[in-house]
Formats: C-alpha cells, sequence, structure tokens
C-alpha cells in the first residue's frame, strides 16, 4: 500500500485543524489535508505531485527545515517563521517535519500551524465583546433622546407657522432639518436590532451590486477588480444586511481612496471552520483589499467600535453596522492595514456544499 492512500484513509489527519503536507524524496507533495487546501488555497487534485516550494512565495527556511530532517534523518522545528503564501497572504507559521519511515524511509510530514491564532479567537471575542456592550450604551442613548428630539421638531414647525417675517423662517427651518438628521442617526444607531429575514441567495450578486455602486459613486480614477470562485454555494442569510454591511467595507475603501486607486474582491470556500463556537464544514471567505494610505495604529483595534472614524466627517456607523450584521450571520470580520495594503476579511458559515470549481479574475 503506497503512502498516499495509507495516509488519505486515517481520519485523523482529515480532521486535524492544523495543515499537513505528506512530501516524497523530491520534496514533491504526496497529500494535504483539509486544513491544508484552506491555507493554501490549493485543492489535494491540483496539488498533487507538484513541489513543495510553490506553496510559498519564500520557501527557503522551509526547505533548508526538510534537508535538515532528511539529511539527519530526524525531526525538525520552527516557531512562527514568517512566509509569504501568496502575493495576497502573509502570515506567521509554525512547522514540524517528521520523517515517516514506516511507510518510506523517502517520505516526510510537515505538520504547520499558526500560532497567533487561539490569541486572533480571543482578540474578536474581546472586540465583538466591547462593542455589544458600547452598542447597547448608545441604543439606549438613542431611545432617551429620540422622543424630546420629535417633540423639539414638532415645536419647531408649529412655531414656524406662526411667523410673520420671512427671514425667521430660516432660523426654524436651521432647526428641522438638524432634527431630522439627529433622527435619521438614530435611526441608523437602532437599525442593528431588527430581526434578519433568512433568504437564499447568491453572494457574486450581492458584490456585484455592491461593485456598481461604488463605481457609480467614484467614477474617475478607481478600478475594482474582482477574483471571484464561481463554485460558491448560495448562502443563506439577510440579503438586505449582508448587502449593507460588504457597502460599508467597499465605501470605507473608496473613501480612503479618495476615489483614486484600487479595491480587489476576493472570494474562497473554507473549510472546516469553527466560528460563534460552533463547526462548520463550509465557511464563505472574502476579502476587500485597498491600496490606500491605511488605517492609523491608533484606531486599528477600535476601527469597529460605534461613533469611531478616521475621517473628519465620519458618523463611525459603518463598519460597526458591518460587524453587528456579519455577527447577526455567525460570523466574522478582520482587518489587517498597512500603507499601501488594507484588507477586510469576512469568514461567515455556509450550510450547502458543492465541489470548488473555475475562478474568475478580472
Amino acid at each position: 500500500m503506497n503512502a498516499i492512500k495509507e495516509f488519505s484513509e486515517f481520519p485523523g489527519l482529515e480532521m486535524l485543524s492544523s495543515a499537513v503536507v505528506l512530501i516524497d524524496q523530491h520534496n514533491c507533495i504526496s497529500y494535504i489535508n483539509p486544513a491544508a487546501e484552506h491555507l493554501f488555497d490549493v485543492s489535494r487534485k491540483s496539488a498533487k505531485g507538484t513541489s513543495l516550494k510553490k506553496l510559498f512565495v519564500n520557501p527557503s527556511a522551509m526547505l533548508i527545515g526538510v534537508e535538515h530532517a532528511r539529511r539527519h534523518r530526524c525531526s525538525y522545528i520552527q516557531h512562527e517563521i514568517p512566509f509569504q503564501i501568496h502575493d495576497y497572504k502573509k502570515t506567521e507559521l509554525s512547522f514540524t517535519v517528521t520523517p515517516v519511515g514506516d511507510i518510506s524511509e523517502h517520505d516526510f510530514l510537515i505538520e504547520f500551524s499558526c500560532p497567533s491564532q487561539q490569541t486572533k479567537i480571543a482578540r474578536e471575542q474581546r472586540i465583538i465583546s466591547e462593542t455589544n456592550h458600547s452598542r447597547e450604551l448608545i441604543r439606549n442613548l438613542a431611545h432617551e433622546i429620540k422622543n424630546p428630539l420629535g417633540a423639539l421638531r414638532g415645536a419647531a414647525q408649529l412655531l414656524d407657522r406662526e411667523l410673520d417675517k420671512e427671514e425667521l423662517h430660516e432660523y426654524t427651518s436651521v432647526i428641522i432639518k438638524e432634527a431630522d438628521r439627529l433622527r435619521d442617526l438614530l435611526d441608523r444607531l437602532l437599525t442593528p436590532h431588527k430581526i434578519p429575514q433568512m433568504v437564499s441567495f447568491n453572494i457574486h450578486e450581492v458584490l456585484e451590486q455592491i461593485r456598481s455602486v461604488i463605481l457609480a459613486e467614484f467614477s474617475c480614477g478607481l478600478r475594482m477588480e474582482r477574483d471571484y470562485d464561481l463554485s460558491l454555494p448560495d448562502m443563506v442569510g439577510d440579503k438586505q444586511q449582508i448587502t449593507q454591511a460588504f457597502l460599508n467595507v467597499a465605501r470605507n475603501a473608496a473613501q480612503a481612496l479618495c476615489g483614486k486607486g484600487q479595491i480587489k474582491i476576493r472570494t474562497r470556500v473554507a473549510r472546516r471552520v469553527t466560528l460563534a463556537n460552533q463547526f462548520f464544514k463550509l465557511g464563505l471567505f472574502i476579502d476587500i483589499s485597498d491600496n490606500g494610505p491605511g488605517i492609523p495604529k491608533s484606531l486599528i483595534d477600535k476601527i469597529f467600535f460605534p461613533l469611531i472614524s478616521g475621517k473628519n466627517d465620519g458618523s463611525g456607523l459603518g463598519l460597526s453596522l458591518s460587524q453587528t450584521f456579519i455577527s447577526h450571520h455567525n460570523g466574522t470580520i478582520d482587518v489587517e492595514s498597512q500603507p499601501g495594503n488594507t484588507c477586510f476579511t469576512v469568514l461567515i458559515p455556509i450550510k450547502s456544499t458543492q465541489n470548488s470549481g473555475e475562478h474568475i479574475n478580472g
């Protein structure tokens, strides 16, 4: 029995959350488990027989470890090594290279893990908890403000009808307009508490609609590229909330670019994900990235808090609403930013299953 068959039939490797790759004497891949498919964004079928170094943009540290283990017939361990897996994905990985002499003296098993994964999960849970507390406080405050605000607006309307001098109407008009503006702001603060209306829809139709809206708003100098996985199944969720969540992120990126630059939308399927303490066989993975100036370090940990904004005229509600709507669907939203590359990453569970297929680039 050859190595690939024996490893494929061992359910333990298939169930591991850490990525596992089996290589032969030529450093060619014989097997990868589902976690490795997700980490390296490659299918088992396409990975089989290819060189290990094709999984990385910078494979030197990995190859040194493999050669050391092969030369000395021993295990080799490295912790928190920076790798660039694709031109868009940088991460730190720990890896262990282990000989599997009981199957073949030339085969080695490499296990990858993300040391920061638990830290990241804890950080996400902390941010969600803090934003929920902040949002509840603001929601209660909004309710307290809304009633007297309506009374002020009504009084201004009554006063406007009693005024004889035309120039005085300007003052009551200001009161009414500002009251309406505050009422709209309060309505937006209260919007997330509406019960989601679940329907089945295609996420790419939503993203294309958002792309059209953004290009219409910023018609000069903005490019919006997409890299879609067309095999993604329909998702079940509140279509209006999901549309608004991604529209807020895309519009935020376009505003950061001042309408001139590049935004890229990328979709992929994520396998074997745990979200909101639940296990899902499949997830929807969406990146919205831009090549703008980046988010200031002072804001990066507070960017999803309500009323926090990096723009002078911003309300600070867009990204907070996006996080709320995504969490309604048991999903997560995260951001990584540096000058020239800001990427918002959304992961939402999906229940239906389809085989992975072609991608669209353009």
